[in-house]
């Protein structure tokens, strides 16, 4: 058990670097307000990558802020609640140890609760960014408005005057993990940062008995 506990950083770290591309796809397609095709994935892409992060796909991973929003996350998950649900409750994590303290998981239990506190500001600025595109052009900022090859003709989806969702304008981009958290809190208030709370907290009660 010793071997797999410090296996699990590793193994999370490896995780982050390969869905990393898919949750930023995820996202963008979910906030779009173009149409995607189910068939034409390439047609797709187009709409939500910049041609900066087609040509050069490991841009995604520069994306500002964004792996430290991340790593900060797993570090919290793994490197903290992860040992120390297996100090607490060891009959949890070992099936040949049954008994497991009351005391003990009530502690943990708060614990879980108060990290909540920083996963999910972690996770609201980890989404903001993750749809915040990529340009490399000389002229502007690596996170602005690139002028062409970017504005390709896309239906949006009709029906309504406003936007579902309101997206940062592409030329006041985030600059990174602070200053994205400094923006919203300046911007749209504090508890911006907390939407959705209990889903983080949610999920964390579920992994307790995982």
């Amino acid at each position: 058990m010793a071997n797999i506990g410090r296996l699990k950083p590793m193994f999370g770290f490896a995780m982050l670097l390969i869905s990393l591309p898919t949750s930023i796809l995820t996202y963008r397609a979910i906030t779009t307000p173009h149409k995607l095709s189910y068939f034409h994935l390439m047609g797709s892409l187009r709409t939500l990558l910049t041609p900066t992060e087609r040509r050069r796909p490991w841009i995604l991973y520069l994306t500002p802020g964004l792996m430290a929003a991340e790593t900060l996350h797993i570090c919290i998950v793994v490197l903290f609640l992860g040992p120390l649900r297996r100090l607490l409750l060891p009959g949890l994590s070992d099936p040949g140890l049954k008994d497991i303290s009351i005391l003990k998981l009530a502690i943990y239990l708060i614990i879980l609760c108060l990290s909540v506190l920083a996963l999910t500001p972690l996770e609201v600025i980890a989404t903001r960014l993750a749809i915040q595109r990529n340009h490399a052009l000389s002229e502007y900022n690596s996170v602005s408005q690139e002028v062409e090859g970017d504005a390709e003709d896309h239906a949006e989806y009709s029906g309504t005057e406003e936007d579902v969702i309101g997206l940062r304008s592409e030329g006041d981009p985030y600059l990174g993990l602070m200053d994205c958290a400094k923006r919203i809190v300046d911007e749209e208030g504090t508890m911006t940062l907390y939407r959705a709370w209990w889903i983080t907290l949610l999920g964390g009660l579920g992994s307790v008995f995982a």
